[in-house]
């Protein structure tokens, strides 16, 4: 994944919860910049921001060694599925 990727699904997201940049970034407590710079894939933004900013906006950050190959598909057939 990404950053193009995070800023895209960040940026569906908040428009499915019917929010402005403005009005996520408040409830985000992060800055309207900010938010604009994650959702429209800006690789220099901070990623404890970026992290704060998925989960408050509903996603769960999941990261698996690559190496664990098992449980990575399992995810993706899971997600794929539902």
């Amino acid at each position: 994944m990404d950053v193009k990727t995070i800023g895209s699904l960040v940026r569906e997201a908040r428009k499915r919860q019917k929010f402005t940049q403005a009005e996520a970034a408040g409830y985000l407590n992060v800055g309207t910049r900010f938010l604009s710079d994650l959702e429209n894939g800006k690789p220099t933004i901070q990623i404890g921001k970026a992290f704060q900013v998925l989960e408050g906006i509903g996603f769960k950050i999941l990261i698996v060694p690559k190496v664990n190959l098992k449980l990575i598909r399992h995810v993706e057939d899971n997600l794929n599925a539902g």
